[in-house]
């Protein structure tokens, strides 16, 4: 048996996969958990994924590894390979202001030409303006930048600070892939070349010396003097959508931290609002994405209100009716990436004696939630994207409530493959790529709800946005 390792570093915690090559059956499994900040010390995560590795019983007897994680993490470096400060989040919304002067200065139209972006305050770019105004001491000992990813994967070939790593500081052998440079609105994924120029309107100064990570092919690998085998890596979307061996045609949903809808495409999608998000996918061609930052935490933070579990939260939300008897909550409790409204808060509308019940309220908060992405689904298919299919992922996705009010609200015939780690599955795969020994790795499994459009719960939700 041939073994290879896939890595999912996400935001609260990181999760290792050990599999046979040729059928992709999951041999062991490790894990170790994060850090829930949005400011968090990189270090975190290198400790993290050796225990998580360790949890997994170790890759000595594994052929190739790949790392997937959490995209547009800002992580600056000086020239000795030190971090300069702590990594800036995806969900760092300090950044807010930062991204529209981007706009402003540049255009969203320049922005979604240039890069496939327009930025907000997740995405990388923003997060080194925001470094250059408020921080410019350290922005101004910036050497190389990383992601998340990259950094991990710079680590785990022996690079690293000065001092501490075996092979040390050598800034150049930073590398990426083109799912999680399309994420820093200050790369090309069209013409697959970094923007400096953007890169240098961020940081308000001269970038031509800083080391950008060299951005390697999908199938492309690197060789540790051990012998193991380090994959190119990717964002952690681009990682579920290789685990779900997902294909032209397929729309993704996934309802973790975050709540994503992504498509898979050949052709490059170009957003001038800023809806839809034009990432590269980790196979060489598109993923057009849109995010929203208030999901499955929306949905643990209402059951505990309500004193209930998960599967208590599904049954009070299945006795309501459709639309909640005219309840709708917009659930921007930490402001919202999808519409951009990074200083919103949540409001519950309707409320009346009558319709102030548990049942009300948890079918209200899945329709919230719901109707966000649902308007994510109808941005990218405004684009042209083909929908043939509709896979739902994520923690929160298996919940049978959330599966039956899908189905309503996204008016889609709803797949939800079984639950499995599919980011570090997709790294696995793409490991099992780049040393040529990937066999037939099956479809997952899946329960379909079909479309049901009883229910008038967009069209409440619409009518009470600004």
């Amino acid at each position: 048996m041939r073994l290879i390792a896939g890595v999912d570093s996400s935001t609260q915690s990181c999760k290792v996969v050990i599999c046979d090559a040729l059928t992709g059956r999951v041999v062991r499994i490790g894990r170790a958990p994060h850090l829930p900040d949005s400011e968090v010390d990189p270090e975190v995560w290198w400790q993290a994924l050796q225990a998580a590795l360790d949890d997994a019983g170790g890759i000595e007897d594994v052929q190739a590894i790949s790392i997937a994680a959490q995209q547009h993490g800002l992580i600056a470096l000086d020239a000795e390979g030190r971090v300069i400060r702590p990594a800036l989040l995806w969900h760092d919304l300090r950044s807010s202001g930062a991204a529209a002067d981007l706009v402003d200065e540049i255009g969203a139209e320049q922005f979604a030409r240039r890069t496939g972006l327009v930025p907000v305050a997740s995405f990388t770019i923003t997060k080194l303006r925001w470094l250059a105004d408020h921080e410019p001491g350290a922005a101004a000992r910036i050497a190389a930048i990383a992601l998340p990813h990259d950094w991990l994967t710079w680590r785990l070939r022996g690079y690293g600070p000065a001092g501490r790593s075996p092979l040390g500081p050598v800034l150049d052998k930073l590398v990426t892939d083109r799912s999680d440079a399309s994420g820093t609105a200050y790369y090309d994924a069209v013409r697959n070349e970094y923007d400096r120029d953007l890169l240098a309107t961020a940081l308000r100064r001269d970038a031509v010396g800083i080391v950008l990570p060299r951005v390697l092919a999908p199938d492309a690998s690197l060789t540790r003097s051990d012998g193991l085998v380090v994959a190119a890596g990717c964002g952690d979307n681009a990682g579920a959508a290789l685990g779900l061996g997902a294909v032209n045609g397929d729309v993704c949903v996934s309802i973790g931290t975050s709540g994503t809808v992504f498509a898979i495409t050949d052709t490059a999608v170009q957003d001038a609002s800023g809806t839809v998000a034009g990432f590269a996918d980790a196979a060489g061609g598109f993923l057009p994405l849109v995010t929203t930052l208030n999901a499955a935490r929306v949905f643990d933070r209402t059951a505990a209100l309500l004193g209930v579990d998960h599967a208590g939260f599904a049954r009070l939300a299945l006795e309501a009716e459709p639309g909640a008897e005219g309840l709708v909550l917009q659930p921007w409790f930490e402001g919202e990436r999808t519409p951009n409204r990074p200083d919103a808060t949540a409001s519950l509308f309707g409320l009346t004696l009558d319709t102030m019940r548990p049942e009300n309220i948890a079918r209200a908060t899945i329709e919230g939630v719901l109707c966000g992405l649902a308007a994510g689904f109808d941005a990218i298919r405004a684009h042209g994207v083909d929908a043939q299919r509709l896979l739902f992922v994520g923690g929160a996705a298996q919940n049978d409530a959330v599966q039956r009010i899908a189905a309503q609200v996204l008016d889609a015939q709803v797949s939800v493959p079984e639950p499995r780690e599919y980011v570090a599955l997709g790294a696995a795969r793409q490991a099992a790529t780049a040393v040529g020994t990937e066999g037939r790795w099956p479809q997952p499994i899946a329960v379909v709800h079909p479309v049901d459009t009883r229910g008038i719960i967009r069209e409440q939700f619409r009518a009470r946005l600004p």
